[in-house]
């Protein structure tokens, strides 16, 4: 494998999906939630789309993205995820949503990808 730090941020968020989506049990439920995390986040907010997960089936997913290690979210969880996001600063929360709907889309991609896998 090529060494990661010479990767572009966007090559290292798509080999980051890809190890992640391929560790998936369960890759029809997981496809179903990753499909939708874009669209909710620029729907109804970073906040409100990390809240839904953590309501909906969505404990996979929201430690998956805890683990891209957004600046200003490091060593998140997908346990205290949703809280760290809403204490971030204006300009944190926005520089998150950024980062976390490239991730989404990184993910989607990764799940389409493999689903038969």
């Amino acid at each position: 494998m090529h060494n990661a730090k010479n990767f572009t941020r966007d090559q290292q968020r798509a080999v980051r999906a890809y190890e992640l989506v391929g560790d998936v049990s369960d890759r029809k439920g997981y496809a179903v939630v990753v499909n939708d995390v874009g669209a909710h986040i620029l729907r109804s907010g970073l906040a409100a789309a990390l809240a839904s997960l953590e309501r909906n089936d969505g404990k996979s997913l929201l430690g998956h993205l805890a683990k891209f290690d957004v600046p200003g979210l490091e060593n998140a969880t997908g346990d205290n995820l949703s809280k760290r996001v809403r204490e971030l600063e204006l300009d944190e929360y926005i520089f998150a949503t950024r980062e976390f709907l490239l991730i989404a889309t990184w993910l989607k991609r990764a799940s389409q990808a493999t689903k038969d896998s």
